[in-house]
């Protein structure tokens, strides 16, 4: 039986709202946390998506970046080029799909409905929560060793000596499964609890790094020798070889929010608001915390003897017990902030997008939060190989071609025209195709992928890439996973539109 169309509202802006959502009320593939947000409920502002950015890039592992790089070869300007670099261009696909999140309210894995449909649109919505996952036991385990070797510090050997667990200190554990509650409770309370918390978290993490900054380079007299190593690899070919599959790694950094911005852009005021914050918020904090993190370590250097990359490590050093609890908190909201934002929102809407009537968005944060643990990822991030060319390498070139369909559906076949109800119809609407997927899709997102990483190699894969002739794509797979899925989907679906 044919469902009436429910009023829409467009603002001046061109803003869309859905005006009654009874009609779809009693879809399986509806829930109000899926929902279009009202236009009254869209309230985020300039410094909400400012502060957004500043709490997620304000992280250890966004300060360990340029460690990587320097630890396979590269001097701190090489680094330095290689981080901002990735994050301008990451940039362009994530403003591309923020825009529908603004404009219709709907978060990610309904978007992925218009071009997947209904329920293919789980296809993506897990990938990337799974991904997520495995990005949220890495951020906890971070976190929970920052806080397990500061605490050491002021507590001593019983502490840092405590008898061991699974190869592990049980105190360390403690930190872990304490750092793992408190974000929960976080992310149980919904998104306006994780607006507030990154509002007022966002320019303490900052203030806390200069602060770690200002303490050894006043203590060292100087920024120390890392500014003036030379590179191991030049500017030459042994340069290039590896800057391209390095600056992949970096753009796959944050490729996982490309993808996923709607869920925080369907807060919007305004796409003027979105883009202006994510403009001020991405490519400057990334860069700001890049260079904090060199000058810091080249100070360190200079004091300590070695190069210290891990904050917590560095400040477990310190003398001064005010700066030692200042990097403690500095470390802990940093954590907190950036896994909260990054690495729960997503899969929490993406485990409730797969079971709308029985995943609520708090349900699907603790799933997120257990298979965080479950995972165990932080063996990923202990060889920079692998962390880099391995891991974000990888998924980032895989997602690349999810992001390429997004491109060429809602830019250039839909014109950046969704119908909002039928993003929730069940069993028929556009977005039903058939049986409730998009084969179109489905086929340009196998063929990116296999293009983008079928060649993967060195750590866990084959030295020859898992596909001999696609190993020299595997060095740019961000770039080819993107062009593929944007050309395949763009090729299928041409003439199906102009059939609607």
């Amino acid at each position: 039986m044919a469902v009436d169309p429910a009023p829409t509202q467009v603002t001046p802006d061109g803003r869309v709202e859905l005006q009654d959502v009874s009609p779809i009320q009693d879809s399986r593939f509806f829930n109000s946390e899926l929902a279009p947000v009202p236009i009254e409920k869209r309230t985020w502002t300039t410094y909400n998506f400012f502060a957004l950015w500043m709490g997620m890039a304000h992280n250890i592992p966004s300060y360990t970046l340029a460690a990587s790089l320097i630890a396979i070869g590269m001097d701190w300007v090489q680094a330095f080029l290689t981080i901002t670099l990735g994050n301008l261009i990451v940039l362009i696909p994530m403003l591309l799909n923020s825009h529908a999140g603004t404009k219709y309210g709907i978060p990610f894995p309904v978007f992925a409905r218009a071009f997947y449909g209904i329920r293919g649109a789980n296809l993506v919505a897990l990938l990337r929560a799974f991904i997520a996952c495995a990005w949220f036991g890495i951020q906890t385990w971070v976190g929970g060793k920052a806080l397990h070797v500061i605490i050491g510090k002021l507590a001593g050997d019983p502490w840092t000596k405590a008898p061991q667990i699974a190869g592990q200190t049980w105190t360390l554990w403690l930190c872990f499964f304490g750092f793992w509650v408190v974000q929960m409770l976080i992310i149980w309370r919904g998104m306006d609890a994780i607006r507030r918390f990154e509002n007022w978290t966002a320019p303490l993490v900052s203030i806390g790094f200069l602060v770690l900054l200002g303490y050894v380079v006043g203590k060292a007299g100087g920024f120390g020798p890392i500014l003036q190593e030379q590179s191991k690899l030049g500017w030459g070919p042994d340069f290039w070889k590896l800057f391209f599959p390095a600056l992949m790694g970096m753009i796959a950094f944050w490729s996982t929010l490309s993808l996923n911005m709607p869920d925080f852009t369907r807060f919007g005021g305004s796409q003027r608001k979105q883009i202006t914050g994510q403009i001020l918020g991405l490519p400057t904090t990334m860069s700001f915390i890049a260079i904090v993190a060199i000058l810091t370590t080249s100070g360190a250097q200079a004091l300590y003897g070695e190069a210290i990359w891990d904050p917590a490590d560095l400040a477990s050093r310190f003398d001064s017990t005010l700066v030692v609890l200042v990097a403690l908190i500095s470390l802990v909201l940093a954590t907190i902030s950036a896994n909260l934002a990054a690495n729960v929102v997503s899969p929490s809407y993406d485990f409730s997008n797969a079971f709308p009537k029985k995943i609520t968005f708090a349900f699907g944060g603790l799933i997120t939060g257990v298979l965080g643990i479950v995972i165990q990822p932080w063996r990923l991030i202990s060889d920079p190989n692998i962390y880099i060319f391995a891991w974000l390498g990888f998924y980032g070139g895989l997602l690349a071609s999810v992001a390429g369909v997004f491109i060429a559906g809602y830019w250039v076949i839909g014109k950046t025209q969704l119908h909002l109800q039928d993003l929730y119809e069940d069993g028929r609407g556009r977005y039903w195709f058939n049986g409730g997927w998009n084969w179109r899709a489905v086929v340009a997102t196998v063929l990116g992928g296999v293009c983008a990483v079928g060649g993967a190699y060195g750590g866990p894969f084959p030295a020859d890439g898992l596909i001999p002739f696609l190993k020299w794509a595997y060095d740019y797979n961000w770039v080819i996973g993107l062009v593929v899925g944007f050309v395949v989907f763009y090729a299928l679906s041409a003439r199906e539109k102009e059939n609607r």
